[in-house]
């Protein structure tokens, strides 16, 4: 597991560049965890501006899944809250199509899954510490996830 503790937005973009750069060629399924506001999908944000996506990108919570294809891979932004645990079983199938080399795939509220996310995974935890700063800390599950989580320094 790699933390890392930003200060403000300006180092949050700074890490979401650097794994940007890690996953740009492969990419990754990524759960997301975090209590609401802890900066998930500010998260998903800076790192699909640093991937080139052009369209807007905003929080999947009212339609589960959101879809970029202006940056250099495609991006599939899922939010599970709304869906809860039994829910969740219902598109776990889908979330395993998700899981493929080529994507990147984010999925916010992860702790919904009840464990049946797709192995190869990096899972970041986001605690807010105050109006500016938050820790991140990544843990990889998978060969895959734990090469790029080497990578981020």
């Amino acid at each position: 597991m790699k933390s890392f503790l930003c200060k403000d937005l300006a180092d949050t973009e700074k890490l979401a560049a650097k794994f940007a750069e890690i996953v740009r060629e492969k990419g990754c399924f990524v759960c997301l965890f975090g209590d609401i506001g802890a900066g998930k999908t500010a998260f998903v944000k800076l790192v699909a501006k640093h991937l080139g996506v052009t369209q807007k990108v905003t929080s999947p919570s009212f339609v589960i899944l959101n879809e970029y294809h202006s940056g250099v891979l495609p991006i599939f932004h899922f939010d599970l809250y709304r869906l809860e645990n039994e829910g969740v079983k219902t598109i776990i199938d889908e979330l395993n199509e998700y899981s493929k080399d080529g994507y990147l795939t984010f999925t916010e509220w992860a702790e919904f899954s009840q464990g049946e996310i797709p192995f190869d995974r990096i899972e970041i935890s986001i605690e807010y510490i105050d109006e500016t700063e938050r820790k991140f800390s990544f843990e990889a599950f998978g060969d895959k996830a734990a090469k790029y989580l080497e990578e981020l320094n």
